[in-house]
């Protein structure tokens, strides 16, 4: 099953507020909204996929306990990006004085800005052209360092802010570099 993208825009243009209650009145659905308020309803993750997201954000989890110099994010927070689109990424890390800066109530919602670090695992259901679109768009709002794990071709795609992409084959471990100092991600679990 594939995402669907609704246009609810002739009908009603959301707001931040609604979107977001749209979202708590559904919790077994997975909404994003693109940059032009289009409604984007992703399926759910199979069991395969799940347990390989759920390696990744641990091994990322672990790595910042030790310094707690982020916080991390699990692909059912939400971003809602400068360029207006609210989006999910697989796992996430924002830098703690950026978290800090942020209101109480800010903090409980939708995150108002782009994480420094975003994962995105591509599952049998997503579709690698629209995958890298989001890494870009992540890429353009701020994001240092993406990547992109695409776990049939065993590649990854590295996005890093003002580059071009990076392509990697078959690597059996990634590096956060000067954005994540000393996190390496295994992904011997992950393939």
């Amino acid at each position: 099953m594939n995402a669907l993208t609704v246009n609810l825009n002739p009908v009603i243009e959301l707001t931040d507020e609604q979107f977001f209650q749209l979202c708590q009145a559904n919790p077994d659905l997975r909404f994003e909204r693109n940059a032009t308020g289009e409604l984007i309803i992703m399926p759910p993750t199979g069991g395969e996929t799940g347990n390989r997201n759920a390696g990744l954000t641990s091994q990322l989890w672990l790595w910042n306990e030790q310094d707690k110099l982020g916080i991390v994010f699990d692909s059912s927070t939400g971003f809602k990006l400068p360029n207006g689109a609210d989006r999910s990424p697989d796992a996430a890390w924002v830098k703690l004085e950026r978290w800090n800066a942020l209101t109480q109530e800010q903090q409980t919602r939708f995150l108002p800005l782009c994480p420094d670090f975003i994962v995105e695992l591509l599952s049998p259901s997503d579709s690698l052209k629209v995958t890298q679109e989001k890494m870009r768009e992540y890429q353009d709002n701020g994001a240092k360092l993406g990547w992109l794990i695409n776990r049939k071709s065993r590649q990854v795609e590295i996005y890093r802010i003002g580059q071009e992409v990076e392509v990697l084959e078959h690597p059996t471990t990634l590096s956060g570099e000067d954005i994540l100092s000393g996190f390496v991600l295994n992904l011997e679990s992950i393939w």
